[in-house]
Order: structure tokens, then sequence, then C-alpha cells
């Protein structure tokens, strides 16, 4: 296995990152540790959480599993801050007061001295400027509790004006981006992607598989498969994201999958993992066999002559199903209707 780069930093990572939102619900302790075990055994040695995943559940069992198999140094740990984490005024957002003692309580949870990557789950508000947040992140910097900062689900504007405020007073630059990312939505490439290898940020696809239509799991809009996330999360912002589009788009890529002797997985996964300026998209297996199926696409590289191919059913920079929805800045909504991002 051929490790990346994580951007500029000098890190080499797996082309796989293991995301953990699944950790403790649905996916129990026990089997979440032998997730991660096993993780770790083929290679992958990036591991994401965030303190929000079962209201940090998701990073206690990381923190215990990694004591346990004493793999901590063997581990580059990404975790986040933001979302809300109690009642209080002040237990959410991208204030110094939040973000601060959410990073303390991530350390906490994860059972560690210093978090290798420590991003903001998303921007902060327009109100807020950002060199309240980006001060507060130089100085977990610079007491050693973390050593690299990122962001998830950034405009690129706000990304560029955040490099620029670190530039002008000499802090801790963004590392990293996480941004939703697969066949179905690829707005991410218009700007975002261009932006991070231009200035050297990592980009780490969340969402790769555009929650199991890429897998070839849903056949009809409106019905859900047993232990789908359309099933499992009564969220009207992810069950609109299923759109038939989509669902076209996802049983072709199950075709071809199936032509050249791969699961539709493994070929949706290998198309992102192969994209121009992507360093690892995030996989978030339920359960080991979905581990499993995943684990070959680190050895295996995306055929030149598939890449129209891809594009022919979305077109680069387009998007047939909505997986910026659940942002307030992006303004353009991909309906059930829609042939196109507009």
């Amino acid at each position: 296995m051929e490790y990346r780069l994580f951007g500029r930093t000098g890190v080499l990572v797996s082309p796989i990152g293991l995301g953990t939102m699944n950790f403790g619900m649905p996916t129990s302790a026990e089997d979440s540790t032998a997730i991660l075990h096993r993780a770790l055994e083929a290679g992958i040695n990036l591991i994401d959480t965030a303190d929000k995943y079962q209201n940090g559940e998701s990073e206690r069992i990381i923190g215990r599993a990694l004591k346990d198999l004493r793999q901590r140094q063997q581990v580059f740990l990404a975790t986040k801050g933001f979302n809300r984490m109690g009642d209080g005024p002040n237990d959410a957002g991208a204030s110094r007061y939040h973000i601060l003692r959410a990073c303390e309580a991530s350390l906490r949870r994860l059972q560690t001295d210093y978090i290798d990557l420590y991003q903001l789950h998303r921007p902060p508000p327009l109100h807020l400027p950002q060199d309240e947040t980006l001060r507060a992140l130089e100085d977990l910097v610079r007491s050693g509790k973390v050593l690299y900062v990122g962001s998830s689900t950034f405009p690129a504007w706000m990304l560029m004006e955040g490099l620029g405020i670190s530039e002008r007073y000499g802090w801790a630059r963004y590392a990293s981006e996480q941004p939703p990312y697969n066949l179905l939505d690829r707005r991410a490439e218009n700007e975002l992607i261009p932006l991070c290898q231009k200035y050297g940020l990592a980009v780490l696809p969340w969402s790769p598989l555009a929650m199991g239509l890429l897998a070839g799991r849903y056949s009809t809009r409106g019905q859900f498969p047993s232990g789908s996330r359309g099933e499992q999360w009564d969220s009207r912002l992810l069950r609109d994201r299923i759109t038939s589009r989509g669902i076209a788009v996802g049983q072709q890529v199950a075709a071809l999958a199936a032509e050249r002797s791969l699961t539709p997985t493994q070929l949706a996964l290998l198309w992102v993992k192969d994209q121009p300026g992507v360093t690892a998209p995030m996989i978030g297996p339920r359960t080991l066999q979905h581990l499993e199926d995943a684990l070959p696409v680190m050895e295996l590289s995306l055929a030149a002559a598939d890449r129209p191919i891809f594009d022919a059913l979305v077109h680069p920079g387009n998007a047939v199903s909505d997986f910026h929805n659940s942002n307030d800045w992006m303004k353009a909504r991909i309906t059930d209707s829609s042939e196109e991002a507009v």
C-alpha cells in the first residue's frame, strides 16, 4: 500500500481513513473495537471521529481501544469540535470559549495527551470573526495539545480567508478540509478542491459512498433498505439526498462494478480515492464486513479509461443528489427532478 502525504505537513497517511460516526450506535462498542483493530492491522493509520458522534461515545470507544491495543503512537488521530455538546448557551460554536473547552473534553474521552488533527466540524457563523477561532486553534497547537488543525464542510472563500488570517499573524494554518464529496455530488470540484491543491491542504471526503446510494442498496425513492442510513436516521435532510437520479446512477455504478469484478462499494470508493486532489476518503463502516469490503481499494488504481465513463454519469462539478443540504452557506439545492446542479 502506498501512503499519501497529508497536505504539505510531511505526514504520511493511508489512502483511506476510518470514519467512526457509527461507533457506539448502531455499532456496539465491542464491534467498533474489532473494526478499529482490523483497520489498524490492514495498515489504516488515519482515524477520524468527532465529539458529537453519539455525544462523545465514539471518542470514548476509540480512547479505550487505543489504550488497550497500545497503538496510540501508530495512529494519526483526528477529531472535531463545534457542534452542541450541552444545554448551555456556549456549549456549541466556534468561539474561543467553546473550542478550548471542547478540545479538553475530547482529550479526556480519547485518553490522550494530544490530538494529531483537530478540525472545526462546521464553519464559524458569519458574525464571528475567524481570528477569534484561529487564535484559539493556534493556542492549542502552541500548548502541544494539537499538532495540526483542519476544517470540515467549509465554503472555499472562508477557507481562503482563514489561510490569509493565519498567514498574516503567523498562526497555525488549516492543514486539511473535509468536504462532502462523491460521484453524486461533485460540487467540491468547482472551487474547493482546486484551492486545496493550490495551497497544499489535504482533502478528506466524507460520505464517499453517498449514504449507500453508490453501493447499489436503493432501488426506489422512499423505500429504505434494512440497516441503511435512510432507515435508521429519521432525518429529512438525509432522506432528501435519496433522489431518483442518485438511485439510477448507483445502479449504473453497480453494473460497471460487476463488469470489473468489483463490488459497487469498491468501485465507488476507488473513484473518490483516485480523484485529483483527494488525500483519503473517510469510510464509515457499520460492520466488520463493510470494512473488509473496502480494504482492497487501498491497493487498487482507477483505470484512466474509466474516468470519462464516470464523467458521463455525473458531469464534473455537478450533482444529482444534495450532500450540502445541511449547510447554511450552500444556496443551490438539488431537487429530485433536477438533472444537474444549477
